[in-house]
This record gives C-alpha cells, sequence and structure tokens, in this order.
C-alpha cells in the first residue's frame, strides 16, 4: 500500500515537472505580442488604444454630435471629426449603429467630417488689445 502511495506521488511529481518545463520554452510567435496589438504597428492604424481612445473621444462630443442632428448646428469639433474617422475608418465601421445612431446619421457625420477638416474650424473671438474701455454711467 505504501508502494503504491509512493509510485503515485512520484508519477504526479514527474508530470507536473515536465508540464511545467514544456510552458516554460514557448517561442514569442511574431504577431502575438501583446503590446504590439494594443498600441498598433507603426505601419497602420487602428491600434486596440487608438481605436479607444477614438471611442472615449466621441463619448466626450456625444452633445456636439446630438445638437448637430436636432437643432442643424453645423459644427462638430476637430476632435470630433478625428474619433469619427477613427472609427470609421480603422476600427470598427458600425461602431456608431452600435451606439444608437443609424447607418444613415454615421454616413453624414463621416460625411461632414470627410468634406473639409479646415472650413469648419471657427477661430476664436478676440478682444481687440487696446480697446478703449468702457465707461458705466
Amino acid at each position: 500500500m505504501a508502494l503504491r502511495k509512493c509510485i503515485l506521488l512520484l508519477t504526479i511529481s514527474f508530470l507536473i515537472a515536465t508540464n511545467l518545463a514544456s510552458t516554460a520554452s514557448l517561442p514569442n510567435k511574431p504577431g502575438h505580442n501583446l503590446m504590439a496589438r494594443l498600441s498598433g504597428d507603426s505601419t497602420s492604424s487602428g491600434g486596440l488604444g487608438e481605436c479607444w481612445s477614438a471611442l472615449l473621444e466621441l463619448k466626450s462630443c456625444t452633445n456636439e454630435i446630438v445638437l448637430f442632428f436636432l437643432n442643424g448646428e453645423s459644427y462638430l469639433g476637430i476632435d470630433c471629426c478625428r474619433a469619427i474617422r477613427i472609427i470609421t475608418r480603422d476600427c470598427w465601421p458600425t461602431m456608431l449603429t452600435s451606439l444608437g445612431f443609424t447607418s444613415q446619421e454615421g454616413d453624414i457625420l463621416r460625411g461632414y467630417c470627410d468634406a473639409s477638416p479646415s472650413s469648419h474650424v471657427q477661430p476664436p473671438v478676440q478682444a481687440p488689445d487696446n480697446a478703449p474701455p468702457i465707461v458705466m454711467m
């Protein structure tokens, strides 16, 4: 009985040792690097990190998008358009529909942002440096 337990213990120890030795020497296959998948390689855009950043940026410009469709306010910020471009071109083209936008609304947003990014930029209005002081009576 003791001999059987000893053989069983040795067999289990041997199996565990061979299993640990075989898993420790696994080669790192090209394309299976976690950092490369998260950051995206330099030859293509749409890395997972960039997609998540664009999704968070899209979340922060939701008010602009709602006003764009409801009030006809035709101004979306540069960062919002950049997020829409990244999501619809490089990451998940159907992501806008899964966020509640119809495919037509997604096409409108993409078309607006693709049109001309420099024409949508409205410079901030600045007061002149040497303006006369305002006198209240």
